[in-house]
């Protein structure tokens, strides 16, 4: 893995809201930037997963995943 790995720049955002919507997160990984988005969200209670997209601002592919709050899980998601 080379430097520009270490530090890439991910658009995040619910996966149902508007792409304008998200947050720029500097990350290592798609996955990475997912979990830096969702600690900092406040969810309902009971609420038990969370879906995002994250789109790589370099290349620009999207990654949608759906995040298990309970246990940390996000398996990719068509």
């Amino acid at each position: 893995m080379n430097d520009v790995d270490l530090d890439r720049l991910f658009r995040v955002r619910g996966r149902h809201e508007d792409p304008h919507l998200g947050r720029l997160v500097r990350e290592t990984s798609s996955e990475a930037a997912a979990i830096a988005y969702v600690e900092h969200l406040a969810f309902a209670e009971g609420q038990n997963q969370v879906g995002v997209v994250v789109r790589d601002m370099q290349t620009g592919h999207e990654h949608s995943y759906l995040i298990h709050l309970d246990t940390g899980d996000l398996p990719a998601v068509g």
